[in-house]
């Protein structure tokens, strides 16, 4: 039984970086793709609702609004609840998520972008 659960976890684990690294790896994807147009930009809405009590979690909406912004779209982060302190200089230094840079790193790109940031 404990083996099959560590199985279950394992796999559930890997399954979400996968599905979220194709999201952005796809983004990306439109932006750098020579040779082809890409899509007529959209707009997107991010919402994040965690901070630094989930890391992983917390740097989702920031990953995705970078990779979506390089593929050419209009992007807006919003942050509610515990996502809010993730805006504290010290808070942002310390978060690191699982399977990805930390996360001063995707809030920089962010900033670079000027992707606008609602708290």
């Amino acid at each position: 039984m404990e083996d099959s659960m560590r199985s279950r976890r394992s796999f559930l684990q890997k399954a979400g970086h996968v599905c979220a690294g194709a999201v952005a790896g796809t983004a990306a994807a439109w932006a750098q793709a020579p040779g082809t147009e890409a899509p007529a930009g959209q707009k997107f809405l991010l919402i994040g609702l965690s901070g630094s009590e989930n890391p992983t979690r917390a740097n989702f909406p920031f990953a995705w609004a970078a990779a979506l912004k390089q593929a050419g779209n209009d992007v807006r982060i919003e942050l509610a609840g515990d996502a809010t302190v993730l805006m504290r200089t010290a808070v942002s230094n310390s978060v690191t998520p699982v399977g990805w840079p930390p996360f001063r790193e995707a809030l920089a790109k962010v900033v670079e972008l000027k992707i606008p940031i609602f708290v």
